[in-house]
């Protein structure tokens, strides 16, 4: 396994692996990773020939109150799950080398797309992944990238990003990876106490419950929604956001209709935790 720091080093290796006439899927991620990542990178197995890693914890996605220097690093514990898993190259840019020094005159504006969910509840927090991405594409330029469910919103605007900016790279989805009590796996999982870390499956069990009686013939949930919300606010938890969303929108959806596919997404904190999660499903 080979590890660059720089833009010419990444764009020799990969370069390198594609005159070999290999196929290049790329993994970007923020590092500390889990399970969930790695089902991430044996999906790119799957795909291709190649596999490159990225770690860096983008600061643009992050506003000032947010965990941007808390955020979990593992980096030697990163590389190691990296070379397990058969990882040719593994890219760490540092900020000055993803973002150069100086005035920065461009950025990415994004409409519709994430006023709801995160981008409702995190302002600039997707125009930063956009940007983030873009970059990152220019530099790598794989042939496919893997992203996970369980941030369908971020992987929606990529989409969609990819189709207008005519980047030619396929998308990959990945199915959430998930603790044996139903937990979406989460770099921010290790902040949750003992006691949170119990409590936590809840939010996976109110969706699931939403889901099975939708699929029972409930097509206006919002008083089953408000009722699963409440209990979750007596256990603890502080309700950000849960409701069902177009697929292709990510516009709420109040009344369902048999034959379409939606997401349902969750969001709340637990202690000082934010948890995400989403299930997407047909009627």
């Amino acid at each position: 396994m080979i590890t660059a720091k720089s833009i010419q080093e990444i764009r020799e290796q990969v370069n390198h692996l594609k005159s070999q006439g290999k196929k290049v899927a790329f993994v970007p991620t923020m590092g500390a990773l889990h399970d969930g990542h790695l089902s991430l990178i044996k999906m790119a197995h799957e795909h291709a020939d190649a596999i490159v890693v990225s770690i860096y914890v983008n600061p643009e996605q992050f506003a000032p109150h947010e965990d941007f220097g808390t955020y979990p690093r593992t980096l030697e514990a990163d590389l190691e799950l990296c070379k397990q898993e058969n990882v040719d190259v593994v890219f760490m840019p540092d900020t000055e080398t993803m973002y150069g020094s100086g005035k920065k005159y461009f950025s990415i504006h994004i409409e519709e797309l994430n006023v709801h969910l995160d981008g409702g509840s995190r302002p600039g927090y997707f125009q930063g992944i956009a940007l983030v991405v873009n970059k990152l594409f220019n530099i790598v330029r794989p042939d496919i990238a893997v992203f996970g469910q369980k941030d369908y919103q971020q992987f929606r605007i990529i989409e969609q990003m990819v189709k207008e900016f005519n980047q030619d790279i396929k998308l990959l989805m990945a199915p959430i990876g998930r603790a044996e009590d139903g937990l979406a796996l989460s770099s921010r999982n290790a902040y949750l106490s003992q006691e949170e870390r119990t409590l936590a499956p809840s939010l996976y069990r109110a969706m699931t419950y939403v889901e099975q009686q939708i699929k029972n013939g409930v097509f206006d949930p919002a008083l089953l929604i408000k009722h699963q919300q409440d209990e979750l606010e007596a256990k603890g938890f502080k309700n950000d956001y849960l409701s069902v969303y177009s697929l292709d929108t990510l516009q709420p959806v109040s009344q369902l209709k048999p034959g379409n596919k939606y997401v349902l997404a969750i969001a709340a904190y637990l202690g000082k935790t934010r948890l995400i999660d989403n299930l997407i499903f047909e009627i």
